[in-house]
């Protein structure tokens, strides 16, 4: 056990299932999805299966990665950290000079690998719940010393907030900002001022919003959906989306026999793959897919205390933060699909099309499995 603790029987297999199931799931609902896509001019050189085989060598390439990440030691982790951060802090600066990232949709995310378009924002994820960890285990000292605690911390989310506001991706910065704040509290940091730097980010993203015409426009269309003035426009994703819940009823009208996914939902494999679940798979589809999220989310949370009783405070910390990420991303896409949410683009982890998406969600995954393995080690008497 001492020599060698990564073994199968100490891995939690439970949660791969779980996953695997996601990604399955997630894979199926793609290919129904595009599957009518060359249909439509802009896709017309397309084969059905164009995006089927993207996304399933998007996911091969994902699991070897996982497989090789699952080999690391969590130690080599936390001593990366910092540099992990760097690294996505110039990749989320590289994909805004012209002529590297391509602009789409008036946005520039994505810098071309040929493989796949990789999305540095996903990096960002991770290393912020690397470097937050790194960071409050480092300053343990000054917890209780709020600005002290956290004016490096707020300086480097301010860093990404102005680089992916900038691409423009405010979803992304979201869900980053989540990361480091649910680090930042699960690390001790004193509660009040947690409150207070909580609601100084939601005032500063109210007058983002109050201050841009387009991001406005979306809170109108939100609130009032079936405005003619906003049902063909800023609304127009909401609306769909709601129809193919409604048309989904309980069971579902069957696997690929979706109407809304035929040009009337946008994005209907990205953003809106829970409304064609809801529309081809029912309500009871929707529960499964909602239920399995609740238990991925709750078992990484469970694996991180256990590693925090441990005495290994930046493992337990930044799986935490991994768990807020896939919790806190699938709770904000969901809500935006049910309409309990101004529409946001964010995707669904492991289910969405996206190459850089899936290739982070499953290192994420395998970082998460690698602590509770080492977690198991040590329960047993062996080495992390």
């Amino acid at each position: 056990t001492t020599a060698r603790p990564t073994r199968v029987h100490g891995i939690d297999r439970a949660l791969i299932w779980v996953v695997i199931a996601l990604v399955a799931l997630g894979l199926v609902m793609v290919y129904s999805a595009t599957i009518a896509m060359p249909d439509n001019p802009r896709f017309a050189r397309y084969a059905p299966t164009h995006f089927l085989v993207r996304q399933s060598i998007a996911i091969g390439l994902a699991v070897i990665a996982a497989v090789i990440t699952l080999q690391l030691p969590i130690s080599l982790w936390e001593k990366w950290a910092p540099w992990i951060f760097v690294v996505s802090l110039l990749l989320l600066i590289l994909v805004l000079i012209p002529g590297v990232g391509p602009k789409v949709n008036g946005a520039r995310r994505w810098i071309p690998l040929g493989v796949m378009q990789f999305q540095p924002s996903e990096l960002a994820k991770l290393g912020i719940a690397m470097y937050a960890a790194s960071y409050m285990l480092r300053k343990m000292d000054a917890r209780e010393r709020f600005f002290r605690a956290v004016t490096p911390m707020a300086v480097a989310l301010g860093v990404i907030g102005l680089l992916l506001l900038a691409e423009p991706d405010m979803g992304a910065f979201m869900v980053i900002a989540a990361i480091a704040l649910g680090i930042l509290f699960l690390g001790g940091v004193n509660g009040r001022m947690f409150l207070l730097s909580v609601a100084v980010l939601v005032g500063a993203f109210v007058l983002m919003i109050a201050f841009s015409e387009f991001r406005r426009q979306r809170i109108f269309a939100y609130l009032d959906p079936w405005n003619p003035d906003y049902a063909q426009g800023k609304s127009y994703q909401l609306t769909h989306s709601l129809i193919a819940f409604g048309r989904g009823e309980i069971f579902g009208q069957g696997l690929g026999a979706s109407i809304e996914k035929l040009h009337y939902l946008p994005e209907a494999h990205t953003d809106f793959l829970l409304a064609l679940v809801g529309e081809e798979l029912g309500l009871v589809g929707v529960v499964v897919v909602i239920c399995a999220f609740f238990w991925l989310t709750r078992r990484i949370f469970h694996i991180g205390r256990q590693a925090i009783a441990l005495d290994r405070v930046f493992a337990g910390l930044m799986t935490q933060g991994i768990g807020i990420w896939m919790g806190g991303q699938a709770f904000i896409n969901m809500g935006v699909n049910l309409g309990l949410l101004p529409t946001k683009g964010l995707t669904l982890p492991l289910m969405s099309y996206g190459g850089s998406a899936i290739l982070m969600n499953l290192v994420s995954i395998a970082i998460v499995l690698r602590v509770d393995i080492e977690n198991r080690a040590l329960m047993r008497g062996g080495r992390a």
